[in-house]
């Protein structure tokens, strides 16, 4: 990289079911497979979709004798034998080793990915103030735009921003003050469908509107595709699926798809960024 320190992603939404997990492990492996050296951080420690989406990933190395690409992996969990403070609060601890994890910037790595709980909480504040980029992953409806802002149904416009919107732009100042750096945010658009046009229509009007208020940019998103949720057993990846079952074995979705991740990873502003030899 050409600062010190590796450059962090975080994939943040306070609302569940959005795809984060499915979004954080796709740019993962992709930014592995274009010859970067990747972390990732796993900070929903109750959930831990994607502790679970890796567990299965080296399982199926193991079993398949597969040499596919693997980040190193880390959670917010203390070690075992860690003894915490009588006085300290309940996650005190998990705090202390994510913002050593962070702050530390991993210096043996080029790009540290941060998947962080679908609710608001202490953990998910901190890790967003560390964002050199933030992905938020939203499904492609009215009731999910709502995490963002506060839409007026009938004048189709945005009336200010949601708590979500507000905590991110605290975050944005805790950076600045910290260390003068900056977070580019990205929203994406996720499961969108082939049909509905008027909704997309709707939608994409006031997106529009949102960014030039709260400074965030707008990218490509993955549709409605089974394949994603199927991929999560074998811990897989649509990028993995041409070298573990063939070329000539992907549909037309599925090449789809697969040009859907791309053009997220396009759209990811990595300055500087050299892949490791």
């Amino acid at each position: 990289m050409s600062r010190q320190g590796a450059h962090i992603i975080v994939v943040g939404n306070e609302k569940g079911g959005s795809g984060k997990s499915t979004v954080a492990m796709h740019v993962i492996i992709g930014l592995l497979r274009q010859g970067f050296s990747v972390a990732s951080v796993d900070v929903d420690s109750r959930q831990g979709t994607l502790t679970r989406y890796l567990a299965n990933r080296n399982a199926f190395v193991k079993a398949a004798g597969s040499d596919i690409k693997c980040p190193d992996h880390y959670t917010v969990e203390p070690p075992k034998g860690y003894e915490q403070g009588a006085d300290a609060e309940p996650d005190s601890a998990k705090e202390q080793r994510l913002r050593l994890l962070l702050e530390g910037g991993f210096v043996n790595h080029d790009i540290v990915v941060v998947d962080t709980p679908g609710s608001a909480g202490k953990l998910s504040d901190l890790a967003h103030s560390y964002a050199d980029t933030l992905l938020t992953p939203i499904n492609d409806s009215f009731v999910d735009l709502d995490v963002l802002a506060h839409i007026d149904g009938v004048r189709m416009a945005v009336m200010g921003p949601s708590q979500y919107a507000e905590m991110v732009w605290k975050q944005k100042k805790v950076r600045a003050e910290r260390d003068g750096g900056s977070v580019d945010w990205l929203v994406m658009r996720n499961r969108l469908s082939s049909l509905d046009a008027h909704n997309k229509r709707k939608m994409d009007d006031v997106l529009k509107d949102l960014s030039k208020r709260i400074g965030l940019r707008i990218v490509p998103g993955f549709g409605e595709r089974v394949i994603f949720r199927e991929l999560f057993l074998a811990g897989l990846t649509i990028l993995d699926l041409k070298d573990a079952v063939g070329p000539q074995a992907l549909s037309k979705s599925h090449l789809a798809a697969r040009e859907e991740v791309e053009n997220l990873l396009a759209a990811i502003s990595l300055p500087g960024a050299v892949a490791r030899p």
